[in-house]
């Protein structure tokens, strides 16, 4: 089952030659995670959608409020029996209509959802190794802080990354500076300091980035900034780890000859988890 419009079927009545997601990428997505029946940090998520919508000059449907993407996300995972714990992803594509220009800039969506096997955040010592990949860069712009369905550089970093038996890759700008992981916002970890790039370097303007930044910050000891970080500095760190709203919180525990600890990143997970239980969710 899926929702179509809000509405949910089990069957998807699209023309895939008339389709602007399909055929020229115009789109935007949101992916949530669902825990006891609730939509974890639905508000960051709800304004991030709308201003993905704004730069790419959609017309948002008058009746798209928080509340109804909450309730729209929930009938389906409620109709699926996974609220408990689930992914779900929103897809927003404008209306079928022209080439590259498109004659009706309003847009539909489709909500698809599956069971998550964990409920609380949480990892484990397992080895996850990384590297740079340098095929294709991302560029330092507003469209690259967005989630459009543009993923051409995480998908041949995710093949490149199979190929060479590595967990993930992380990703440069045109400045050759590291912008993000393939699925998720960088951060790194040099004595009491705890950095991840800018916004402005091209990363994605993460949800979980901003809870990650806002409970480092109340972490006595443990100075969090935004600046540029150079791939040098990278086996200087004394950790790394990767964050998005599905896992949490993912160590790195090897690049290149440079191994690493977790001890901050396991800090965080504790709060976070905290944080969501007391449902004091930022």
């Amino acid at each position: 089952m899926i929702s179509y419009n809000g509405s949910i079927t089990q069957s998807l009545d699209i023309n895939i030659q008339q389709n602007r997601a399909f055929l020229y990428g115009d789109a935007v997505f949101e992916t949530f995670k669902v825990l006891d029946g609730k939509v974890l940090f639905a508000e960051d998520h709800y304004f991030r959608l709308m201003a993905s919508m704004r730069i790419l000059r959609m017309e948002i449907p008058m009746y798209f409020t928080m509340e109804y993407m909450e309730k729209k996300v929930l009938e389906l995972t409620d109709a699926l029996a996974i609220s408990a714990s689930a992914r779900a992803r929103l897809t927003f594509f404008r209306k079928p209509g022209g080439y590259y220009l498109p004659t009706d800039k309003n847009a539909e969506f489709i909500i698809t959802a599956d069971a998550l096997p964990g409920a609380v955040y949480s990892f484990t010592d397992k080895e996850y190794e990384v590297d740079l990949f340098k095929d294709f860069y991302v560029t330092k712009q507003l469209l690259s802080t967005i989630k459009s369905i543009n993923k051409a550089v995480q998908i041949t970093g995710s093949i490149y990354a199979d190929e060479n038996g590595l967990h993930n890759c992380l990703l440069l700008n045109d400045e050759k500076n590291i912008t993000e992981a393939l699925n998720g916002n960088l951060f790194m970890v040099t004595g009491s300091k705890l950095v991840t790039p800018p916004v402005s370097d091209g990363c994605l303007n993460g949800i979980m980035r901003k809870q990650v930044l806002a409970l480092a910050r109340k972490i006595e000891g443990l100075e969090a900034e935004e600046r540029s970080v150079s791939p040098f500095e990278l086996q200087k760190a004394d950790e790394l780890f990767i964050t998005n709203v599905i896992k949490g919180i993912q160590p790195v525990t090897r690049y290149r000859k440079k191994e690493y600890a977790n001890a901050t990143a396991s800090a965080l997970l504790k709060k976070l988890n905290a944080q969501i239980r007391l449902g004091g969710l930022i």
